[in-house]
């Protein structure tokens, strides 16, 4: 009969994945910021969001976003994802990617619309070039505008790493709609 080894082993196998990791959220009325959306012209509307003058939205707290170049139908961002959008291999997560290209996308169909005009995505096709780390350096995402009809755009977009390196590219198509004033 052979005899029971004692072992430092964990007594849960929580207590074996280390101290817990926390994140804070801070974020601003989302319908209020949409409120101001038919007040100006699309790329008003960015510019005042860049400038601090209306809040971010909440999807900006979510991923780091902060608006870096507005211009009619060209927007860059920049962001520096963290460990907690990581996938289970050690690399940031694809939809954090394809979730920062939609947001420069849409952005720079925005930057070209008319006041009283909005958009949302119709489809997305992401390309993934490069994985993605927390050494990889801050990421710069750049859309511009292929082509802005009445109904419907057509945007495309590139992210690259602190270095410069590309590590993702997409394109989309926008349907493009009337936004009437909101009322209190």
């Amino acid at each position: 009969m052979s005899e029971t080894q004692q072992t430092d082993a964990p007594t849960s196998a929580h207590e074996a994945w280390g101290e817990p990791r926390t994140r804070e959220l801070t974020w601003y009325d989302p319908m209020q910021i949409a409120a101001q959306a038919p007040l100006t012209t699309g790329v008003e509307f960015l510019r005042r969001m860049r400038d601090g003058i209306i809040p971010p939205p909440p999807i900006a707290a979510h991923f780091g976003l902060d608006i870096d170049v507005v211009e009619e139908g060209r927007v860059t961002f920049r962001c520096s994802p963290d460990e907690s959008g990581y996938n289970p291999i050690g690399t940031v997560h694809g939809g954090v990617l394809c979730t920062i290209l939609d947001t420069v996308c849409g952005c720079a169909m925005q930057s070209v619309l008319p006041q009283g005009k909005g958009y949302t995505s119709v489809e997305i096709k992401v390309s993934y070039v490069k994985a993605v780390r927390a050494n990889s350096g801050p990421l710069t995402a750049e859309g511009t505008v292929v082509k802005a009809g009445s109904r419907v755009g057509f945007t495309e977009a590139v992210a690259r790493d602190g270095s410069g390196a590309v590590v993702a590219t997409a394109t989309s198509t926008l349907l493009i709609f009337d936004i009437p004033p909101s009322h209190p």
